[in-house]
């Protein structure tokens, strides 16, 4: 589906650039609208469009002119608010919602006068208010359009330039491009996820957390005991740390919590091990040579010759500084996550996804070592510099910190180092890890450490050992993380007889829930199937393109017009999805949906062919209130099979064994062949 989209986007707009010049233009305007501009994403679509460049679709020029016009336009437009409505304004909708983001822009305006004009502009949150401000407070026009203009153009070089060169990149990796693109956005996804539920905590959990802190204070004291006093004390919300121990407090809690949920499903076998193999699958499927450089690079970083070299890079410097109490916390951290992993490791005995020639306990799987003791590493040395910084320079040090970190783990999970629940566990292991050490830590007074010296050793020692790590282990790692192709094979005589039964039941999505069953199973190339299919009345389900997407919101348009949602089985999206439209007249707003994904499995007899599994369902179209349109998969998949079967000459309805049917399902599944020579592996889609 997005290729589709993807591809039909770029005709589109090589057959009509002046869309995308009018859209940045757009956008740059919309990015200086108060509030407006936090939420349309203007940035990202410019950056996108912007990409395209190398590849002739559109040209540099427009692009800088669109951009820059747009972005003078719409801080011109936000001045003249700020300049004729002065204060009034901010009583307005959705303005008065906001009071903090206009008194953090006035301040910021405050303290950086017309050059906030420029600055603003860079800053996500008040770059959208700043000229209404400008306009408010009596900047003079000559003034503010200087600013702008200037700003304008940085702005918007930066922005263009960027998406260019990002193009430029992904247009020399040629065939890797596609896959590496699709990975990049995932990391951008998950990473903007996880800064979102941090910025959340600190914002609304964390003052939450202080006052419950406080009030348990207020409870504690109002008994005279040692235990009481002592207690009292640790709860002071008026302590300098208090904000630092309710964060360690609420992430010793979620991590532990998170920790032993995902232990109880790797015990039990829970829902949590399919999503393991579905991610598996996904990222492996998104796998190249370029890819694989990056991420082997980034996991050898987290190796432990390079652990060990920070810290003892970092002791060192504890040692030189006599802080003998944060150097024994320093050891017990590391060395304790370590051990305390290893532990664990040896009491599940989890292998790994595959043969990565480990040997010892680095054979075993959960918790992820590189997760857990990274964590905790990076982790305990950012509190320990930040600590003592500006506030300023903290994020600075804490997102760095957690940049790498979050690399080193999706390294692991992008090479089938680990699975998923490995890592999430061993983050969540390490950060309950940190998180108590460091309620320990705080409890107790430690003389000054020297920030930018430890700084330096700790990067140091990253950066000396880890290019030196990588520089040496770089040629055997990729051996060793080198994508397995080791196919299990079995006789197409021995399929057809009872090793059908070896393909799931049930289609498994991303989340780990089944679905619907797999109820037919095709063993032949995958281009016979689709020309089988074809001549009893099936077509090639429409294109996920722009126009196409839109007939879902057309009530008048046939189902066979509606592009089919493509599902995951197993990490995998379907290599073919085929349509029937309901001959039926009672039921013409309904057709059937023939789904079909690759089987890891190789059959073998005369000659080699390929296993298919597939579902097949009936979807009813509905149209609420004739204004959107709706499909329901019907649990009846009795009958769509039936039909499907008529196809075939040489096929069989075999039962599963009992226990397996439903109410909608009579546990049988359709087994075809074709009997001619198979044409080799499928084009349609790879392995």
């Amino acid at each position: 589906m997005m290729t589709y989209m993807v591809s039909s986007i770029i005709e589109f707009l090589t057959a009509n650039p002046h869309v995308a010049y009018l859209a940045v233009f757009l956008l740059a305007l919309s990015e200086s609208i108060p509030i407006i501009g936090a939420v349309v994403p203007g940035t990202a679509v410019i950056l996108t469009l912007s990409a395209l460049v190398p590849s002739g679709v559109l040209l540099l020029w427009p692009l800088l002119v669109a951009a820059t016009s747009g972005a003078i336009a719409g801080d011109g437009l936000s001045f003249w608010l700020g300049h004729r409505y002065n204060r009034e304004i901010l009583g307005f909708w959705p303005l008065s919602r906001h009071p903090e983001l206009i008194q953090r822009s006035e301040a910021f305006f405050e303290r950086h006068g017309a050059k906030s004009v420029f600055f603003a502009r860079f800053v996500p949150g008040v770059r959208a208010v700043i000229p209404l401000l400008a306009g408010m407070l009596g900047m003079t026009a000559s003034r503010f359009y200087a600013v702008n203009i200037v700003s304008a153009l940085a702005w918007a070089s930066s922005h263009i330039l960027s998406g260019v060169l990002v193009g430029a990149t992904f247009s020399i990796l040629g065939a890797a491009a596609k896959p590496l693109a699709i990975l990049l956005v995932v990391l951008l996804a998950v990473g903007w996820v996880l800064l979102y539920i941090v910025r959340w905590t600190l914002r609304r959990g964390i003052p939450d957390v202080i006052d419950a802190w406080g009030r348990l204070q207020c409870r504690v004291g109002a008994h005279d005991t040692w235990l009481s006093r002592r207690l009292s004390h640790l709860l002071d919300p008026s302590r300098p740390e208090a904000r630092t121990l309710a964060v360690s407090a609420v992430l010793l809690v979620g991590a532990a919590w998170l920790f032993f949920g995902i232990l109880e499903d790797v015990i039990t076998g829970d829902p949590l091990l399919l999503v393991d193999s579905a991610i598996y699958h996904v990222l492996q499927d998104l796998r190249t040579v370029p890819g694989d450089a990056v991420m082997i690079a980034i996991t050898e970083l987290g190796d432990t010759t390079v652990v060990a070299a920070v810290t003892l890079a970092v002791l060192s410097w504890l040692i030189w500084k006599r802080a003998w109490r944060t150097a024994a916390y320093w050891l017990i951290a590391i060395a304790g996550a370590s051990a305390l992993n290893s532990v664990i490791k040896v009491a599940l005995h989890r292998v790994r996804p595959g043969e990565l020639l480990y040997s010892g306990w680095s054979a075993l799987s959960f918790p992820s070592g590189h997760s857990t003791v990274n964590v905790v590493l990076y982790g305990f040395l950012a509190f320990l510099i930040a600590r003592d910084l500006h506030p300023a320079w903290r994020l600075v040090v804490a997102l760095g910190a957690a940049i790498l970190i979050f690399l080193i783990a999706s390294s692991r999970l992008y090479l089938g180092a680990h699975w998923f629940s490995d890592v999430i566990g061993g983050l969540a292991f390490g950060s309950a890890w940190l998180a108590l050490l460091g309620l320990s830590y705080l409890r107790r007074q430690v003389g000054h450490v020297g920030p930018k010296g430890l700084l330096a050793a700790g990067c140091s020692a990253l950066i000396l050992v880890g290019g030196l790590n990588i520089y040496r282990s770089h040629a055997a790692d990729i051996d060793r993380y080198a994508v397995k192709a080791t196919t299990p094979g079995m006789t197409a005589t021995d399929w057809w007889a009872s090793g059908w039964q070896q393909v799931p039941v049930r289609r498994i999505d991303l989340t780990g829930d089944t679905n619907e069953p797999m109820s037919f199973q095709w063993a032949g190339d995958l281009n016979d199937l689709q020309d089988i299919l074809q001549k009893q009345g099936w077509n090639d389900s429409a294109d996920w393109t722009p126009m196409n997407a839109l007939n879902w919101f057309n009530f008048q348009t046939g189902p066979a017009a509606l592009p089919v949602i493509p599902f995951f089985a197993g990490g995998r999206l379907p290599c073919l999805t085929l349509v029937r439209a309901n001959s039926d007249e009672a039921l013409s707003r309904s057709r059937l949906v023939l789904r079909v994904w690759v089987v890891e499995l190789e059959l073998t007899n005369e000659r080699t062919s390929s296993l298919w599994m597939g579902s097949v369902v009936e979807e009813r179209i509905y149209h609420p209130m004739s204004l959107i349109t709706l499909t329901s998969t019907q649990p009846d998949v009795n009958a769509p099979r039936s039909t499907l079967a008529v196809a075939f000459g040489d096929a069989r309805l075999v039962p599963r064994p009992p226990g397996t049917a439903d109410g909608g399902w009579d546990g049988k599944v359709l087994l075809a062949r074709h009997t001619k020579t198979t044409r080799g592996p499928s084009a349609l889609c790879n392995r």
